[in-house]
């Protein structure tokens, strides 16, 4: 998506280790419009799967998910990082380690909100080893929910998250796909998709 890999260029700042920093528009600050484009893409490269919810994990999915979801016209269920007070009776829970804060996380969703009638798009803001997205895979398997497909803000493809789970047969799309990230220059390589 041109318009992302812009905006990226534009705005995107590169750290040593691999890091690319999108919080001025992505996942801290967030653009509404440039969401909303992203949800109509979403919309269009899952067109023809029966989607009947969107999940994704806290916090940073969470508001791309949203949008997305509005072009679907479904709901959305959010993968918590911690069982709090006010989820009750069963929950379904799987490991994630997180790239970004190098520490694992159990997360859960309450079975009430995943069943065996869902045909679930997993959405999230970056891709990067896997684990998160393996994590609600993981939830979505449990459950007896149908995965239908992921859907990437920004994967980094020179990782091994991306490849990992194209080998699994699993319908993937990253609407921007880094290859490469110089954190001297700045400069950031793009995919051609």
């Amino acid at each position: 998506m041109k318009l992302l890999e812009e905006r990226i260029k534009k705005d995107g700042i590169v750290k040593k280790g691999n890091i690319l920093k999108v919080d001025g528009f992505l996942n801290h600050q967030m653009d509404v419009e440039l969401f909303d484009e992203m949800g109509k893409e979403f919309k269009r490269l899952f067109a023809d799967a029966p989607i009947t919810k969107i999940l994704t994990i806290e916090a940073s999915g969470i508001g791309i998910a949203c949008v997305v979801a509005q072009s679907f016209h479904v709901p959305v269920v959010f993968a918590k990082k911690a069982k709090s007070l006010n989820i009750d009776g069963e929950v379904f829970t799987s490991k994630v380690e997180s790239f970004t804060h190098k520490r694992v996380y159990d997360i859960i969703v309450s079975k009430k909100f995943l069943t065996p009638e869902d045909h679930v798009l997993v959405i999230d803001d970056f891709l990067a080893n896997g684990c998160a997205v393996m994590g609600l895979i993981d939830l979505i398997n449990d459950s007896g929910a149908t995965l239908e497909g992921v859907g990437i803000a920004v994967e980094k493809g020179f990782q091994t998250g991306g490849k990992m789970i194209r080998e699994k047969g699993i319908h993937l799309e990253s609407l921007a796909i880094v290859d490469g990230m110089n954190d001297e220059t700045g400069e950031i390589f793009f995919r051609e998709q």
